[in-house]
């Protein structure tokens, strides 16, 4: 069995630390279900780096993150990290939401989107999922686009340029 705990810890806050070798020895769903145990580790930086690595393993293999959808929902409801916020953000537009768990999931990253007291990556990512869950749901469009319409009104250049990244090149 792999030991991720032993290969996410570390005590540097902004290094990655060896997520990308966590990366890289998920090869099935029994590896990433023991990668998954970390995000609720003990450890914070265990917890971060996980994610960032669920998250990009997430990238290709979305159906990994199936079977947790409950657990990753649970997580975002409760999550206080800034970082883990942001990653969580951008995992859960992957899962198959049902149309009650899309409506938990979008009040959830509007409240975040909208929050000027969240870092801005975390508004940042809110956004980009917001915008690919509108993407792929009508029913969500207009309420799209009076978020960004308030989140442009504050004029943060970082939020301004992805809004305008997502809607110049691919409008909805």
């Amino acid at each position: 069995m792999i030991q991720f705990v032993k290969l996410l810890s570390g005590s540097e806050p902004r290094s990655a630390g060896r997520s990308n070798d966590a990366v890289l020895k998920v090869r099935n769903d029994d590896d990433f279900d023991e990668l998954f145990k970390c995000l609720s580790y003990k450890d914070r930086m265990v917890r971060m780096r996980a994610a960032d690595a669920i998250e990009k393993i997430t990238l290709k293999y979305p159906s990994y993150l199936f079977k947790h959808k409950s657990d990753l929902m649970d997580l975002c409801c409760t999550v206080k990290e800034k970082r883990l916020k942001g990653h969580f953000a951008l995992l859960v537009p992957r899962l198959n939401l049902t149309a009650n768990e899309k409506e938990i999931v979008w009040q959830r990253l509007t409240g975040w989107a909208l929050d000027r007291e969240e870092s801005k990556r975390v508004r940042i990512n809110s956004i980009q999922a917001l915008y690919e869950i509108a993407e792929g749901d009508n029913f969500y469009i207009k309420d799209f686009e009076l978020a960004i319409d308030q989140v442009e009104k504050e004029n943060i250049t970082s939020l301004n340029a992805r809004i305008k990244r997502l809607t110049h090149h691919a409008p909805l």
